[in-house]
């Protein structure tokens, strides 16, 4: 057989001898694929399919007129852009104008609210409002016709405004006008600033909502919207935006930052892709609103359908408001500590008139930032604007409080609130302070005594979201909603809930956590509320041991004991072999990371354990080792014999099965619990710190605090015992005398015992956990400790008044 040499591959040539380079190759592919894209928008253009249509407008057709621009004619811009897809508008911006409904569910929540405290009718102004369609979505949440005296919807397009006319049209909705500007915006701006002549003045409540990118004007439009907002009236934006952080560092006013920040090719990116569409995401825009009005609610968000799109939902409302008693805001002689009360129109001669005699006797955080603002003609820091006064202002970019990385630690509250009442006997003339954890402790005391004051203190904000959203569901939910959220971790419809019912209740912060977080209790994927935080590792973790040594239906069995003798019975034989095994105290009760992590248990509260078990008198040559294993025999093995799971201890049932039962649940978490919390004022009382202990203490008045449930907070401090000495000296300051601080110990006999002696305290053990016997439910501490005040230091003396509080 012949052999012949490969012939060497040659480009292919054209007919007249010219050889196709690659470039001519990349570009003849380049235009096959345009082809071809543009014969698949062609056939569903000529099928009618809404998609296509937009497409085609947005991306493939020319806008008419190169006046536009030179002229500044933005409605022949719009018009251009808007025609051919207006009555394929509504189909299309579901998946692209994210966040609409709910701004529209929002706004019509917060007009729910204020409806209460007025009986006449608002008016409603959509700017922008291009189809009608968000008037009509607004009747799902509100009757346009039953609550609404008037609405105005505004656009520049008129392709939009006729087909909101058909739409309102067949609707027979009287109230509702559509106005067109015909090309002049001066026309747009007479209405906005509202001419009585032409138009009937508003109520009260007149309510905006506003597409803020379509408006060219938008600043002298934004100025106008100030005279048309009426006190109480509120105004809503559903919009796109790109800004960076550098932008918005430092601001007190803005309602929230979590998510805010674009990275810098998503700021470019988008920039560029909306201006083919003459759509402007410069981010003063958002700037500029912020600015003009109070922040009532702030959220940030991405569209992941198409790319992660930046955009924002938030609520204004007018910004030079103060509180209904101006007293009360500004007259630090008569501060308990700093307060906060819901807001009501003033002058901003009059506030400054109040301010200008005590603007120096506060040393309120709140109050700082709001005399600065005043003074700089800022809007007050958002907690002012919100509706309910529970949460104080904090600044949430500080590193103490990113430090957790946005997550709380606790889903449920792993102390024993019967023991607090029973042994400090908290009682309705009481001011208290209390760690938040999740709040069911602080939920307990409300029930049991309804205390004068109650400070609810945590440096993680959310654990404060956890607590806020308690009391927010109090306030708004009936029975049957609570046990779902809270009994049972789940909840189908919490994201509708969230948005419809509680959002009046929550402060910015709030709502944006929950509002990001809304399936935790909707997703079926995961375990619910109580399998989520850093304590879900310690739940997850037991959960999984029970189905690798197939004891789960063990579990269940000792969670539905009717009595103790049949709990010890499947404790004995079937769990404690598991749970109790040197397998699991080598995998996992002896790792640092697991202890800190999932059980809470930090560097030196473990030193303390081992310090107790290290005794000499149990014998010098102990293994350190197995301190923490026999804690932990010590804790579980008490509870399992003595403590019936099925009917009072709520606190273990919950952490075997991941939720509570209607036999065993926390009191705030009974029917009865809920008609006394959901009673009109039941939660006035409550005041949401985030900040350190020490940080607040010097905040109250001088000898007003009668009680301070720390927990084992102190467990936490260096044993040099400067941080506690200074924790120490700033709760007797605050105390009256005879005011108690409980504390909870790991350790048998902790070492700042004897500084709180030295600080004027009588300290006195109420609780003594020994072997075999249970402290409490929970068993978790060595010790329980009450210190009471018995003289002044530092020459702080108690002024035997217990004065309204302060705080803002």
């Amino acid at each position: 057989m012949d052999s012949h040499p490969p012939i060497p591959w040659e480009p292919p040539s054209s007919s007249n001898g010219r050889m196709f380079t690659p470039l001519d190759i990349q570009m003849f592919t380049l235009g096959a694929f345009l082809f071809a894209i543009s014969l698949v928008v062609y056939f569903l253009l000529y099928s009618g399919n809404p998609y296509a249509v937009f497409f085609y407008n947005c991306f493939l057709k020319p806008f008419s007129g190169s006046s536009a621009e030179i002229n500044g004619g933005q409605q022949d811009a719009l018009e251009s852009f808007y025609k051919g897809q207006a009555d394929i508008y509504d189909a299309t911006r579901g998946k692209l104008l994210r966040g609409r409904e709910e701004m529209l569910a929002l706004a019509a929540a917060q007009l729910k609210y204020r409806a209460k405290k007025e009986g006449r009718k608002a008016v409603w102004v959509d700017i922008g409002g291009g189809t009608g369609y968000n008037v009509e979505t607004l009747n799902k949440y509100l009757s346009v016709q039953g609550f609404f005296s008037k609405v105005y919807l505004v656009d520049l397009s008129p392709s939009l405004c006729d087909v909101a006319r058909e739409r309102f049209g067949k609707l027979g909705w009287g109230n509702v006008e559509v106005i067109g500007t015909e090309g002049r915006l001066d026309h747009y701006e007479l209405f906005t600033v509202y001419d009585s002549r032409v138009y009937p003045p508003p109520s009260p409540r007149t309510a905006l909502s506003v597409r803020s990118s379509d408006l060219r004007s938008f600043y002298s439009v934004i100025d106008s919207l100030l005279n048309l907002l009426s006190p109480e009236g509120i105004i809503s934006v559903a919009d796109f935006y790109v800004q960076s952080s550098t932008n918005f560092a430092g601001r007190t006013y803005t309602g929230g930052v979590l998510s805010r920040h674009v990275n810098w090719f998503s700021r470019q990116f988008w920039r560029v892709w909306f201006e083919f569409d003459r759509v402007n995401l410069d981010e003063g825009r958002r700037d500029y609103l912020e600015y003009k009005f109070g922040t009532v609610l702030s959220v940030n968000e991405r569209n992941r359908i198409l790319g992660g799109i930046p955009y924002y939902i938030w609520i204004g409302c007018q910004k030079l408001h103060t509180v209904t008693n101006v007293q009360a805001l500004v007259d630090a002689a008569d501060a308990e500590s700093p307060y906060l009360s819901p807001i009501h129109h003033m002058s901003k001669v009059q506030v400054n008139a109040q301010l200008s005699d005590t603007m120096f006797k506060l040393s309120s955080k709140g109050f700082e930032a709001a005399v600065l603002n005043l003074a700089t003609n800022l809007p007050l820091p958002s907690a002012f604007y919100q509706n309910r006064h529970w949460r104080i202002y904090y600044d949430e970019l500080l590193q103490k409080h990113t430090q957790f990385n946005n997550s709380y630690i606790y889903a449920f509250t792993w102390e024993d609130p019967r023991v607090d009442q029973r042994v400090l006997k908290i009682g309705s003339d009481d001011v208290v302070l209390a760690i938040t954890s999740a709040g069911d402790n602080i939920l307990h005391y409300l029930i049991e005594a309804s205390p004068k004051r109650i400070h609810a203190v945590d440096l993680n904000p959310t654990q404060n979201h956890l607590l806020e959203l308690k009391l927010a569901a109090f306030s708004a939910l009936p029975y049957e909603d609570i046990w779902k959220i809270f009994g049972l971790g789940r909840h189908e419809n919490f994201g509708g809930l969230l948005v419809n019912k509680l959002s009046p209740y929550l402060s910015s912060r709030a709502f944006q956590y929950w509002f990001d977080h809304r399936q935790v209790f909707t997703s079926w994927l995961g375990g619910g509320l109580y399998e989520t935080g850093q304590s879900r590792l310690a739940i997850i973790a037991a959960k999984w041991l029970f189905r690798i040594f197939g004891v789960s239906k063990y579990v269940e069995r000792m969670c539905a004991a009717r009595t103790l003798n049949e709990q010890r019975e499947t404790w004995r034989s079937k769990l404690r072999p598991v749970i109790l095994s040197s397998w699991v105290s080598w995998a996992i009760i002896d790792r640092d990371r697991f202890l800190w992590r999932a059980l809470g248990v930090p560097a030196n509260q473990r030193d303390m354990i081992i310090h107790d078990y290290l005794q000499p008198a149990r014998g010098a040559d102990k293994d350190s080792g197995r301190a923490m294993w026999e804690y932990v025999v010590n804790t579980l093995d008490p509870v399992a014999e003595n403590s019936l799971l099925s009917e009072d201890n709520y606190f273990y049932q919950l952490c075997l099965r991941g939720r509570y039962t209607e036999k065993s649940r926390p009191a705030y978490l009974c029917p009865k619990s809920h008609a006394k919390l959901s009673r009109p004022g039941a939660l006035d009382n409550v005041r949401i710190h985030t900040d350190e202990i020490n940080h607040v203490l010097p905040r109250i008045q001088p000898g007003t605090l009668s009680i301070a449930v720390i927990m084992d907070s102190m467990d936490w401090f260096e044993t040099d015992g400067a941080e506690a000495r200074k924790q120490i000296k700033s709760l007797n300051a605050a105390m009256k005398v005879g005011g108690r601080a409980l504390i909870r110990s790991a350790g048998r006999s902790p070492w700042y015992m004897s500084v709180f002696e030295e600080e004027g305290f009588k300290a006195t053990r109420v609780g003594d956990r020994s072997p075999g016997a249970c402290i409490d439910r929970v068993n978790m501490y060595a010790s329980t400790w009450v210190c009471t005040k018995v003289e002044e230091r530092d020459g702080m003396r108690s002024s035997g008044s217990e004065v309204e509080e302060l705080q803002i």
